[in-house]
C-alpha cells in the first residue's frame, strides 16, 4: 500500500515519467492512493475574485467565502484534472473528496483563528478498500466533513498522513518539484531525523524544502517509511525508488 501526496506547486509540472512510475507501482501489485493539494490554484482564484486571504502559522485562514473557493478548486478543477491525466496515461482512477462517504471525518482546528480549517479525527476506509479491490487508484481532495455536514479545509500533508495511517500504508510518498533532499548537488538517498536537523541547522535544507521535510518526519509517526521524490522525473522503476527515503526505525 502506497499513499502518494502531490503538492499543489508540482501538479501542473507532473512529467510523463511520473505517471509511468505510478503505473509501474500498480503493475507490480501495489495498491496506490493519491492525495493532492492545490494551494497555487486556490490563491489565483481568490485573487481573481478579490476575496481576501491570509496564512496563519502556515495554514490558510478559511472564511466561508474562502471555503467555497477551496472546495471549487480542490473538488473540481484540480481533482478532475489529475484523474484525467492518470486515465490518459493508462491508469484507472476515481476522484473523491473527504466528504464522499464521510471519508475524512473532521473537526475544526481553531475556529476563532483559522475559521473553517479542520483536522482529521477519523478516516472511513471502506470505500477506498472497495475501489482498490476493483483496480482503481483513488484520488482524494483534502476536504473534511463533520457530523452536521459542515465541510472543512484540511492541510493536504495532514490528510495524506491520516489516510496512510488508517490504511496501514507501507510508504507515504511526498511528490515535490525537487528530486529529494539535496546536499552538494546530490540527492541524499537516506536520512534520519538527526541528519535532517543537522542539514537544516547548517543551511543545506532551506526555504521551501523545510516544511516538506518537517511534514515527512512528522508522518513517520504514522507510517514505517516516508519518501520525498520529484514529480518531474521517474521516482520508481523496476523495484527501485529514486529520491530521499526516511525509515521509522531511525526516527527516535
Amino acid at each position: 500500500m502506497i499513499v502518494i501526496k502531490c503538492g499543489g506547486s508540482v501538479l501542473h509540472e507532473l512529467s510523463p515519467s511520473f505517471f509511468t512510475s505510478v503505473k509501474q507501482l500498480r503493475e507490480s501489485g501495489l495498491d496506490v492512493v493519491i492525495v493532492h493539494g492545490g494551494g497555487p490554484d486556490i490563491g489565483h482564484l481568490l485573487q481573481a475574485l478579490n476575496i481576501p486571504s491570509e496564512f496563519v502559522n502556515g495554514l490558510r485562514k478559511t472564511t466561508k467565502d474562502v471555503l467555497d473557493v477551496v472546495e471549487m478548486v480542490l473538488n473540481g478543477k484540480v481533482n478532475k484534472t489529475l484523474v484525467s491525466l492518470l486515465q490518459t496515461n493508462g491508469i484507472r482512477a476515481v476522484g473523491l473528496s473527504g466528504v464522499d462517504d464521510r471519508l475524512l471525518q473532521a473537526k475544526p482546528l481553531d475556529v476563532q483563528t483559522l475559521g473553517y480549517v479542520g483536522e482529521v479525527v477519523h478516516v472511513h476506509t471502506k470505500m477506498l478498500h472497495m475501489l482498490l479491490r476493483h483496480g482503481y487508484v483513488p484520488v482524494i481532495a483534502p476536504i473534511g466533513v463533520d457530523e452536521r455536514g459542515q465541510t472543512y479545509n484540511i492541510n493536504a500533508d495532514t490528510a495524506a498522513s491520516a489516510i496512510a495511517q488508517a490504511l496501514s500504508a507501507d510508504k507515504l510518498v511526498f511528490v515535490t518539484d525537487v528530486a529529494g533532499i539535496l546536499k552538494n548537488g546530490e540527492v541524499v538517498k537516506e536520512a534520519t531525523a538527526q541528519t535532517v536537523d543537522a542539514m537544516m541547522a547548517d543551511g543545506t535544507i532551506s526555504g521551501g524544502m523545510i516544511p516538506k521535510v518537517k511534514a515527512a518526519l512528522h508522518a513517520l509517526h504514522s507510517v514505517e517509511e516516508v519518501a520525498i521524490v520529484s514529480g518531474k522525473a521517474s521516482f520508481y522503476k523496476e523495484g527501485t525508488w529514486h529520491g530521499t527515503m526516511m525509515k521509522k526505525e531511525v526516527y527516535v
